[in-house]
């Protein structure tokens, strides 16, 4: 039966309506979009930090029977000033280990011992490597204007790189006073992601997911996130208070490992042996090996307390997540990075498990 040209003109009309409105909407969400990406890695951060920290103010809270505002201020207050005293002993120690190097090499005093002849006797490398050590025993200044391009390039990308870890922890000073405005509207906030998840994943499942993105964030954060960062300080504070070289530095490679999962073991080890090396087996060099050698261990004890807590993400997941938020955000995605992709990880499964009823998957 041919249509009759109301007929088009009515369907015309309707799809020319849903072709405009769907414009429009998409209009509205990539200029949203591009005003909101400035702030996007400061507002991910802003909320892991509520809702990580959320359980806390509700038990004070109830204990102290503030209100909200109060409690979350308390609480953002009390974190600023604990964060702030290990990192001014850290950016201490690095300025002063930058400034005795400078002096070092101001002052004339900087010997390189010339090598052993068996360096010329390794492979591949022996040679050049026996060359360039060689000369840098005889004539430093030739070599370091020899290779002037080199260094210059490598020094700037170094400074970059410092640069980029203080603004990381300025932001993440921001971040903490975003979360306690967060914290301080928690349930309507909690009344909210329920509502989001409810009208995306439906009516029935919109609090189950809401309470597993909950559990996962709380899970890396405390048990990944937060283990590294404990780990960080106490061994930090150890090299700062004994004065051993670049310890800021040797305590930054000390989260960046216990966030990817690696043994602290591997910077504490060699530190103590250089320690005893340089200073010789006294009672100050066996407290602080003692010292360093339980806080590098200090994991195995805070990861059963802290790590699990309902959910169950590998570790290459959470590996992949640190260093691929390192490459695309720097310090900020070091963090960010294994919470988004656990929480992608935990949705994906939920919903492979999600299959319809009496429909079961078929064994291989």
């Amino acid at each position: 039966m041919p249509s009759t040209p109301a007929f088009d003109k009515s369907v015309s009309r309707g799809l020319l309506d849903v072709l405009i409105r769907g414009g429009l909407i998409a209009v509205l969400v990539i200029f949203s979009y591009r005003v909101f990406h400035p702030f996007m890695d400061l507002m991910l951060w802003s909320m892991i930090l509520a809702v990580t920290l959320y359980p806390l103010q509700r038990m004070l809270r109830r204990k102290w029977g503030l209100k909200e505002g109060w409690t979350a201020t308390i609480i953002v207050i009390f974190a600023i000033a604990v964060i702030m005293v290990p990192i001014y002993l850290l950016g201490v120690s690095l300025a002063a280990s930058v400034e005795g190097g400078l002096a070092t090499v101001r002052g004339g005093n900087l010997h390189v011992p010339p090598p052993s002849d068996s360096v010329a006797g390794w492979p591949l490398i022996g040679k050049p490597l026996h060359g360039y050590w060689e000369q840098a025993a005889t004539d430093l200044t030739g070599l370091t204007q020899k290779f002037a391009p080199q260094i210059k390039a490598m020094s700037l990308a170094l400074l970059t790189k410092v640069a980029g870890v203080a603004v990381g922890l300025l932001l993440f000073i921001v971040a903490l006073i975003l979360a306690g405005i967060f914290m301080a509207y928690g349930e309507g906030g909690h009344r909210s992601a329920v509502q989001a998840a409810s009208r995306m994943f439906g009516p029935s499942k919109g609090e189950h997911v809401s309470e597993l993105c909950t559990k996962t964030i709380r899970a890396v954060a405390q048990g990944v996130i937060g283990i590294a960062f404990i780990q960080m300080l106490l061994i930090g504070v150890g090299f700062v208070a004994y004065g051993v070289p670049a310890a800021a530095l040797l305590a930054l490679a000390v989260l960046l490992l216990g966030i990817a999962q690696i043994p602290a073991t591997l910077i504490t080890i060699p530190v103590i042996i250089y320690v005893i090396a340089t200073d010789g087996v006294s009672g100050a060099t066996i407290i602080f090996s003692i010292y360093i050698f339980v806080a590098g261990l200090a994991d195995n004890v805070l990861k059963p307390l802290l790590l699990g807590r309902g959910v169950d993400v590998p570790m290459p997941v959470i590996l992949i997540g640190a260093l691929g938020g390192m490459i695309t955000s720097g310090i900020i995605g070091l963090f960010i990075g294994p919470v988004i992709l656990a929480i992608s990880w935990e949705l994906f499964w939920e919903w492979v498990k999600d299959q319809p009823e009496g429909v079961e998957p078929k064994a291989s």
